[in-house]
């Protein structure tokens, strides 16, 4: 699930780390959006489309466990206007040896870690991707995974069936439903680098690493690739997180927030505290043969009021349930939740001018609105062990041009999974303990 067509905002992690002992942390930077709303949107469905699918093949038993890779941050932020166009983040990795610099997309639902590749033996007729590319000849580490191996068989995802001879490098086939943003390759393992305080470094062996000959997709147009967040065997975050106590934390500034600022994504036991703001928390569900975070949403309250929802939207076991994911934009509801979502905003907001801006079925003309309209309700999301997350009024009823705000949730099918996106997370922290099988978030300015 190496492709999300669509975060608003993109980070770019500058190295640094913790200040805590064995904790190494990346800064995230953001972008300027470029692509529409209606892009972003578009892009989203494809996505929801994708993992839906991913998630039935998997019950069904079809799907083999996902695999993951590694790269690790630079130390230098991202270039002003330098990533505008997809809603993405990304971060600064350093691959190889002698480390090579790459973007790469920030996704907690990607099985592989790939960069933009020329050479290794995968390619269509040998061309060149645009941009920078990860030459693998170059790299003193970089070793190719044939496709006889266990790991081609059964942990790297999408691995074509077709292998010519044992030493043949093991291939990859990353496609959208759709026809959305994909990407083919071979896979590998190298090194990765992290930078550390003072100028110290920690270097990652042995990472799993595609190098993507063709790819696809408007998020590629600007990243050079995916670094893999997901809950796999081989995923970076899994790897880092096991060398560093178990967990991993990110951060995700304001989509809107100037591009000098700075998020952050961080190895290891959670930043110190520089407030008294309580940390909820919730179980994770983790599911062996698929990446994604899983978390159990028991309501959703408007204004301080539970909504109508059916208890079986938020039941897995009875194909709802929910997830958080870096590589969705927009928070996507099974319909029953998104109607009463939609009805009990619109219903607050019924004194502000309307205005069409699709695909968004509820947008509002905020310049037109009147001395003493209704402001935006609170929105709230109740998770199992009494976790609330309370986002800024700006993450739900998000602005999509200047002077018009729009209810920035989407529909998806039902009996379906929702997915908490991007947005709806921004300016908290949030930890993922994959030790503990728990996940904690707090509001947060991002700031270090």
């Amino acid at each position: 699930m190496a492709f999300r067509g669509n975060l608003l905002v993109l980070l770019v992690l500058a190295a640094a780390a913790a200040a805590s002992g064995n904790s190494a942390r990346l800064e995230l930077v953001p972008a300027a959006p470029g692509a529409s709303m209606a892009e972003r949107a578009r892009d989203d469905r494809h996505r929801h489309a994708y993992i839906t699918q991913m998630i039935a093949s998997c019950r069904g038993g079809s799907r083999r466990v996902a695999a993951e890779v590694g790269a690790s941050a630079v130390s230098l932020p991202v270039s002003s206007g330098a990533y505008a166009g997809t809603g993405q983040y990304f971060v600064k990795l350093l691959v190889g040896t002698p480390a090579q610099e790459f973007s790469l997309v920030a996704d907690t639902g990607s099985d592989l870690t790939w960069v933009k590749c020329q050479g290794a033996g995968a390619g269509a007729g040998g061309a060149t991707p645009p941009g920078r590319v990860f030459c693998p000849a170059d790299s003193k580490s970089w070793a190719p995974i044939p496709c006889s191996s266990d790991t081609c068989k059964w942990d790297v995802p999408f691995s074509l069936a077709n292998c010519s001879a044992p030493t043949s490098p093991c291939a990859y086939d990353y496609r959208y439903k759709e026809g959305s943003a994909g990407a083919r390759g071979v896979v590998g393992t190298d090194s990765a680098t992290i930078a550390l305080p003072g100028g110290k470094v920690v270097q990652m062996q042995d990472v799993v690493l595609g190098c993507s000959s063709t790819h696809d997709g408007q998020s590629f147009q600007a990243a050079d690739g995916v670094i893999s967040l997901g809950n796999s065997k081989i995923s970076f975050a899994s790897r880092a997180a096991a060398r560093y106590g178990g967990s991993f934390s990110y951060c995700l500034v304001d989509h809107l927030a100037p591009r000098d600022a700075t998020g952050y994504l961080a190895f290891g036991p959670g930043p110190a505290p520089k407030d008294s703001t309580p940390t909820a928390q919730t179980p994770l569900l983790l599911d062996p043969k698929m990446p994604f975070y899983g978390v159990k949403v028991e309501a959703i309250h408007v204004a301080g009021e539970a909504l109508d929802i059916p208890a079986e939207v938020w039941d897995a076991t009875k194909n709802g349930g929910t997830i958080l994911d870096s590589g969705t934009t927009l928070t996507v509801l099974a319909t029953p939740a998104y109607k009463a979502v939609v009805a009990a905003l619109s219903t607050h907001l019924a004194g502000v001018p309307t205005v069409a801006f699709p695909p968004f079925e509820h947008c509002y003309n905020w310049t037109a609105r009147r001395p003493g309209a209704p402001e935006i309700p609170k929105l709230a999301v109740q998770f199992a062990g009494a976790a609330r997350l309370e986002s800024p009024a700006k993450s739900y009823v998000i602005d999509v041009k200047p002077g018009v705000k729009c209810i920035g949730v989407q529909e998806g099918e039902s009996p379906g999974l929702s997915v908490i996106g991007n947005i709806l997370q921004q300016e908290h922290l949030w930890e993922f303990d994959l030790k503990n099988r728990l996940v904690r978030f707090k509001p947060s300015t991002c700031t270090r």
